[in-house]
């Protein structure tokens, strides 16, 4: 009898923490319980009931929840909301689940909300019963939904901070799955993303975008870069065609091992295109380094040497994108 009367204690205390949480979006009002649990009966204690055995859980620890905003009382459609359920908003009614039991009963499993054995469908059914708002629009059908990839694949609910909020535990969570992305960002040219400084969702749009292969947070890939590189945006008396149509012709955005994210080094890169005109149709090779004769096409900037202006030049000079 003490031991439960502390537990309800230490819960009440965590539930008056949580008032004062921030807020974050939600629906206006509390979900209401699916029609089949209806028949299931809910604890009468709510929170604490569950707390008498799963305030010590170490291999899932729910307390930190109580600092969270699905536990803040003061926030409208938060699972711990007045007239809300608590626990049992998600996880669904308790019923026979947190009886007290008799010596060698087993206890019964939860009846509406398993996150570790339900289907995905059925557990991203259960967070978007008050997620569902216009950043998740695309949801349904997109990459990720595809591959069954469940909400709390990323998301951990009951963490004090979401780890998806952590520019640097968002990254490594994703290239859990995309391992190629790891593989590109330890590169030697690669943008920030294994210091934190980016995380991959100032790209990519995990929930769904119109853009379903790349999950891009802009409708093309330029409009994206220019978010962050506006110096290349122009527009440009002397444009380079392969500016205005992709900047990924030039660059690769997750990392590579030529400088600047490019995806060959000059003058391969740039004979890709430029084969003929004004310069040999042949590629450079070795014989124009440091050991042979040094080649101006091949030493420093090789092709930059002279068209410094790659991404497109307003000077009345600059129709071959020179200085």
């Amino acid at each position: 009898m003490e031991h439960h009367s502390r537990i309800v204690l230490f819960g009440a205390a965590f539930m008056v923490l949580a008032s004062g949480a921030w807020a974050q979006d939600a629906s206006t009002s509390p979900p209401e319980p699916a029609a089949e649990q209806q028949s299931v009966p809910f604890s009468a204690a709510g929170a604490d009931t569950c707390l008498k055995c799963h305030d010590a859980d170490k291999e899932v620890p729910v307390l930190p929840i109580f600092v969270t905003p699905h536990a803040s009382r003061a926030l409208d459609g938060s699972p711990f909301a007045e007239d809300a359920k608590q626990c049992e908003t998600c996880h669904g009614a308790s019923g026979e689940h947190g009886k007290r039991l008799r010596r060698g009963e087993e206890r019964a499993p939860m009846f509406a909300f398993d996150p570790k054995h339900d289907a995905p469908a059925k557990i991203d059914g259960k967070c978007l019963t008050c997620h569902a708002d216009s950043h998740r629009d695309d949801w349904e059908g997109g990459v990720h939904q595809r591959a069954d990839v469940s909400c709390v694949a990323c998301h951990d609910v009951h963490a004090r901070r979401d780890p998806m909020m952590d520019p640097l535990a968002q990254n490594e969570t994703c290239v859990g799955c995309h391992r190629q992305q790891l593989a590109d960002i330890r590169k030697i040219s690669a943008h920030p993303l294994r210091d934190g400084q980016m995380a991959c969702n100032d790209c990519h749009a995990s929930h769904g975008a119109r853009d379903a292969a790349a999950l891009l947070k802009r409708d093309t890939t330029n409009q994206l870069c220019f978010d962050c590189h506006a110096d290349k945006r122009g527009p440009y008396l002397w444009e380079h065609a392969p500016v205005t149509e992709d900047c990924s012709t030039c660059h690769t955005p997750h990392g590579s091992n030529h400088r600047a994210l490019l995806t060959r080094s000059a003058p391969l890169l740039c004979q890709s295109c430029h084969a003929q005109s004004g310069h040999p149709s042949v590629a450079f090779n070795t014989a124009g380094l440091p050991s042979g004769a040094p080649s101006a096409f091949l030493l420093a900037r090789s092709c930059m040497n002279c068209h410094s202006q790659v991404h497109g030049s307003n000077h009345p000079s600059g129709s071959q994108l020179s200085r």
